[in-house]
């Protein structure tokens, strides 16, 4: 018995044949369906035989390209168009199933010179009727009907069977009505384009034969099936289109999770009591620690400086409570693994201000840096979760014009609606905010992003924004909300890759970070409070919740009425810091909130564990969702080897974490973990090493 994977190479004599009048040769090879994962530097093998063979027929190969996943176009066409040997071939033959045939054929329009495309294999059926589907923006574009017998060498790369109505081989059936097929309304449903007319497949494959000369067009008898297995109308009209065919929606790749966003959306902001005790770590920030400034047994204020920033990069650390210091101690912490210095403040229930907090002068009379000033001094960071220092932000490099100020309101992910919360009842300081960061970073214009789920907030800002100041609604779509995809949706620039905002001229900020520039100028008030969801299934009652920093998950939690149907411990639920997506899982309920708490999450937990030990089955949906267009599935799979060299070279640094191959991936791989880990690996070797950067 022959094993047969997706497909299987023609006989000789038949690919001699369609090359009869043909020299040279490029050859692309598919890795998606047959091939085994390679380490790097192994050797490849399954060409030897083909081009070797080609050899023996007196044909000269000018080139090999082996490619992860032909039929994904975007990946194939960055790869294909940098193959010069291209050039001079006579034709392309392609050893892949009939969509990566297709889409090499499509490419011969535009991206390479037009040539003809021959195949070198057959599509096989595996277990009866067996259809393979290739979604692009306009819909299916390209499938294979796995019929055994690939002849789109002889039909231009457009394939009869699945695109002619009646499935014609052998050419058209003359009922065809202005290059229309006179079943339209038919196949306009298979092809996702229901009350569209459907092109005669049979015109269009005379129309691409006319763009090659009349020597490089193969002259062939009658095509004879050997295989009449192909999927019927009632399969092809099942066909799904919930990822591919909405890919190219303002990015490349991203899902569309449940949005889960109704539990809290249309809940008010709730100011909660302050509680006895905070724990307020000294890391609440990207780079140093804070150093402490208080020690056990002092008064503190509220907004009394307890953290002093040390360098470039960091954040200085308040008291959100007055009352006593009882301890200066590692604790528990959201983020990091190990324990981190904090200061464990006891509620004296007075609420007594700070001596030092005023209130600044107005706007118009505070210069640039007067501005970027008060910023550090009141420890703002990114409250999208990044917790990036924002005076950092402000202080681009003299070499890096910026033009343009992003306000990020998108908030993307799952079951969080504090951000949309904010821009619905904060939305004077919101504006306020921005045109305080726009005056420091001295750009004209500034563009506010809202996921088009948020209608009220578009409404109000729209209603408060001024003349240079645009609300730009965007797709509600997975992940959005990430700098380089709304750079990239609203200025059409790419952030290059390792490079960041400021490299095109941009800086991003989140909305509750604006609210926080805006407070700290009207009232003196450091960053000592921010507003988070307690969402998730298991929360009785699901609130938006303004709270200070330092307040422990638990009572936020107890707050909203507790857990449903359990206690709050590991194995019953599942507690995030943040969203489904890019939550950060927590063994803790005592944890204190920090700056960078977005959310907190309660849900029951999954029936099937995420791990790396699951086996990679290729199929090619974490390519066709990676917004960064990487590779997680080879990326995974070096992963396996802890081969961080390979990983780095692949582009694993250029992850944002993002969680959508984790999402998609039908065999649970716990990929963004393990990206985790080697970004860990290589970033250490850099630093003990960093001539091995590339």
């Amino acid at each position: 018995m022959i094993d047969y994977s997706k497909f299987v190479l023609k006989p000789k004599e038949e690919i001699i044949l369609q090359l009869k009048d043909v020299d040279k040769i490029f050859l692309i090879g598919c890795n998606k369906c047959f091939k085994e994962f390679k380490q790097f530097g192994e050797e490849e093998k399954e060409c030897v035989e083909l081009i070797k063979m080609l050899r023996e027929n007196g044909k000269k190969v000018l080139g090999c390209a082996d490619i992860d996943f032909l039929c994904n176009r975007i990946i194939t066409e960055k790869i294909i168009g940098k193959r010069k040997e291209l050039n001079q071939a006579d034709c392309i033959l392609v050893n892949s199933c009939g969509i990566g045939v297709q889409t090499i054929a499509e490419l011969t329009e535009g991206t390479i010179p037009s040539k003809p495309v021959f195949t070198a294999a057959d599509s096989i059926p595996q277990g009866g009727q067996h259809c393979l589907s290739l979604y692009d923006e306009e819909g299916i574009h390209f499938r294979c009907a796995a019929c055994g017998q690939c002849f789109l060498g002889l039909t231009a790369g457009i394939c009869p069977i699945v695109n002619c109505a009646k499935e014609l081989v052998n050419g058209p059936c003359g009922g065809a009505k202005n290059g229309k097929c006179e079943i339209a309304s038919a196949i306009g449903q298979v092809a996702g384009a229901t009350g569209k007319d459907k092109d005669c497949a049979w015109e269009k494959i005379y129309q691409r034969l006319n763009l090659l000369s009349s020597e490089q067009r193969v002259a062939s008898s009658e095509t004879v099936i050997r295989d009449y297995t192909k999927p019927s109308l009632k399969t092809k009209n099942v066909i799904t289109d919930l990822v591919r065919e909405k890919r190219f929606e303002g990015f490349y790749g991203g899902v569309y999770p449940l949005e889960k966003k109704e539990f809290t959306s249309q809940k008010a902001i709730k100011i909660i009591p302050e509680h006895k005790q905070v724990v307020i770590p000294l890391l609440q920030h990207t780079g140093c620690p804070a150093e402490p400034l208080v020690k056990s047994g002092d008064k503190v204020f509220v907004g009394h400086k307890i953290g002093q920033s040390k360098g470039f990069i960091s954040a200085n650390i308040h008291s959100s409570i007055s009352g006593k210091v009882i301890a200066v101690e590692p604790r528990s912490h959201p983020v990091c693994p190990d324990k981190i210095l904090s200061v464990i403040i006891e509620n004296d229930g007075k609420n007594q201000l700070s001596p030092e907090i005023k209130s600044k002068p107005a706007l118009e009379n505070l210069s640039p840096e007067e501005i970027r000033e008060i910023v550090h001094e009141a420890g703002i960071v990114g409250l999208g979760g990044a917790m990036f220092p924002t005076q950092v932000k402000l202080c681009p490099p003299k070499d890096k014009k910026i033009d343009t100020f992003i306000l990020n309101g998108a908030e993307c992910e799952p079951y969080l609606t504090a951000d949309e919360r904010v821009m619905i009842e904060k939305t004077e300081d919101i504006i306020f905010g921005m045109k305080a960061l726009m005056k420091v970073l001295n750009v004209g214009k500034g563009y506010i992003a809202i996921e088009e789920n948020k209608p009220e907030a578009i409404a109000k800002l729209r209603a408060k924004s001024e003349e240079n100041i645009e609300v730009v609604v965007v797709k509600t779509k997975y992940p959005q909300g990430a700098e380089r995809m709304l750079i990239k949706r609203i200025l059409q620039r790419e952030v290059p890759l390792g490079g960041l905002p400021l490299d095109v001229g941009v800086v991003v900020n989140n909305v509750s970070t604006a609210v926080a520039v805006a407070e700290a100028i009207k009232t003196g008030l450091p960053l000592i409070k921010r507003v988070i969801t307690v969402t998730g299934e298991k929360i009785k009652d699901p609130q938006n919740l303004e709270v200070k920093i330092g307040t422990s998950f638990k009572d936020l939690i107890d707050y909203c009425g507790g857990v449903i149907d359990g206690e709050m411990e590991q194995g019953t639920c599942l507690l995030k810091m943040g969203g489904p997506m890019m939550g950060i899982v927590q063994k803790d309920f005592n944890v204190p909130v920090i700056k960078g708490t977005t959310g907190i999450l309660v849900t029951s937990p999954s029936d099937i564990e995420f791990t790396l030990l699951r086996a990679c089955i290729k199929c090619g949906r974490c390519l066709d969702v990676c917004p960064m267009e990487l590779n997680p599935s080879n990326l995974g799979l070096y992963a396996e080897k802890e081969n961080w060299e390979k990983m780095h070279s692949e582009g694993v640094l250029n992850c944002i974490e993002c969680g959508s191959c984790n999402y998609i991936c039908p065999s649970k791989r716990s990929l963004v973990e393990v990206f985790k880990l080697a970004k860990k690996e290589i970033c250490a070797k850099l630093v003990k090493n960093p001539q091995s950067s590339e």
